[in-house]
């Protein structure tokens, strides 16, 4: 008797000052389906929008990407073919991979009447045979990358590691068997990552994709090898490349020492050419210079 004249107050105080809520709600905010089925995603809002209130749709892919499915009490391009639109609720007919993401039922019925829920769909689909790369051979202390990728699996897979069909913990410091190894394993990205390889990290590789749509699936086992650095060979190397300068230099100096090599031009001087011109004498003998002999009054060098 005391609590139904509290609630009649409270309806009373609620009807009084004009308060209202303004609810959106659905009987099921998580959906499941196989790909390829049908599924309803409801919507349902509080007598206080009145009957006129606008309805409407939006979706938002994984990607982030938001586009409207209902708009103006009408399905858009290219929903129109495949969604139906009875009440306020939503029927996609054939659900895709493509459909994965979240949807916003969207109620206003004037200023500041507005509210939303928000219905996630996911879209069951198996995983398929994930795509691995495995190195072949790697030499001991350098980087050794594993990827691992299922593009077609929904919900997301994550992924598992074995080696030499053992599966590898994601702390190896947990596994006796795997405590002396040092690897980053990510089961979200697929990637298995060695720092710095060793001898021991070689074997037989194979990666498995698990979702709860459908059987694991793996791809092929690869082997790893992890080969030591030949020293022995650099060393040979650089030995084998110092004796052929050696020998060149020895065949050089050989040539050069029996003449075998060309020797360079000597250039020679050029000869100096001295003009002496003819000199005059008077009738008389005077002068200076004696009768019979000439002597040089000016010369220049061609």
């Amino acid at each position: 008797m005391f609590s139904t004249g509290l609630v009649s107050v409270a309806l009373f105080f609620l009807s009084a000052t004009g308060v209202r809520s303004f609810s959106v709600t659905t009987t099921n905010n998580n959906v499941r389906v196989k790909e390829n089925e049908g599924t309803d995603l409801t919507c349902s809002y509080s007598a206080d929008f009145g009957s006129s209130a606008r309805i409407e749709w939006k979706f938002k892919d994984i990607k982030g990407s938001q586009t409207y499915v209902v708009f103006d009490g009408k399905p858009t391009q290219p929903y129109a073919s495949r969604v139906t639109l009875y009440g306020n609720n939503l029927r996609i007919n054939k659900v895709t991979r493509k459909d994965n993401g979240v949807y916003d039922c969207e109620v206003s019925a004037g200023e500041g009447q507005f509210g939303e829920v928000r219905v996630q769909l996911t879209v069951m689909v198996p995983p398929s045979p994930p795509m691995c790369r495995i190195p072949s051979s790697v030499k001991t202390g350098k980087v050794a990358m594993l990827t691992c990728h299922d593009g077609d699996g929904s919900p997301p897979p994550t992924y598992k590691w074995y080696k030499d069909n053992i599966l590898m913990p994601a702390d190896p410091s947990k596994i006796a068997g795997f405590r002396n190894a040092t690897y980053n394993l990510s089961a979200t990205s697929g990637n298995l990552e060695y720092p710095a390889v060793t001898k021991m990290d070689s074997g037989q590789y194979y990666c498995e994709a698990v979702n709860d749509a459908g059987a694991p699936q793996r791809c092929k086992g690869l082997q790893m090898e992890v080969r030591d650095v030949n020293t022995g060979g650099i060393v040979a190397g650089v030995i084998v490349a110092l004796l052929l300068l050696l020998l060149l230099g020895l065949g050089i100096w050989y040539a050069h020492k029996k003449g075998y090599l060309p020797k360079k031009a000597e250039s020679k001087p050029k000869p100096s050419v001295v003009y002496q011109p003819t000199s005059l004498h008077s009738g008389d003998g005077g002068g200076d210079d004696e009768d019979g002999e000439f002597k040089q009054k000016s010369s220049f060098v061609v």
